[in-house]
């Protein structure tokens, strides 16, 4: 159907709904093609934000549009320029990790310490050294987690996803949202007072 509608219609006329839609029924890359050139000046400010280097940003652009052609099948997306970077943060966020080059700062996590915590008195009051510190054991506290917890918590806070965005894009039910996030905190919980007793 979608083959034939861009035969009639310019294939860059289609919304980036139809583009979704095409590729889908079709599984033709062109669909994802057209998406690339429509975003990947996006994509690539984002990783240079995250990354601070031409080549590395360059390569995760390739990385983030071949993820698309695995991810657009499985998930339902109805924003896609909202999507493409969450996702492409995301991976930039997980190349850093995995480089052990970078250590996450609240702007990168938006995310309230003091509320995984939930318990102040935990928190050192040496502010500068004690929150690069806690920020680097939050970090590994969030490796740590199993991945569906892992998944849904940083959807949940690094990403600002609600419940039901989170279900959307993982597959899970929103009971298994709302199970994984609530255990992954309190999983974290436990490790950053673990952490901070040694």
């Amino acid at each position: 159907m979608y083959r034939r509608l861009y035969k009639i219609r310019d294939i860059r006329d289609l919304t980036d709904k139809e583009l979704l839609s095409g590729f889908k029924e079709d599984a033709d890359n062109i669909y994802i093609g057209e998406l690339y050139m429509r975003y990947v000046h996006l994509v690539f400010g984002v990783c240079m934000k995250y990354l601070k280097n031409e080549d590395e940003s360059k390569d995760a652009v390739m990385q983030v549009f071949e993820k698309l052609l695995t991810d657009l099948i499985k998930h339902d997306v109805e924003n896609f320029k909202s999507w493409l970077y969450t996702l492409t943060k995301n991976h930039c966020l997980m190349i850093l990790r995995n480089s052990n080059q970078h250590i996450i700062h609240p702007a990168d996590l938006k995310i309230d310490l003091s509320g995984i915590m939930e318990n102040d008195s935990v928190l050192h009051q040496d502010i500068s050294m004690e929150k690069e510190i806690q920020l680097r054991q939050l970090e590994e506290g969030i490796t740590s987690l199993n991945s569906e917890q892992r998944t849904c918590v940083e959807l949940f806070y690094l990403s600002d996803k609600s419940y039901q965005e989170i279900a959307s894009l993982t597959g899970y039910d929103l009971n298994q949202v709302k199970s994984y996030i609530q255990n992954g905190k309190r999983n974290l919980k436990n490790y950053l007072q673990n952490k901070y007793e040694q």
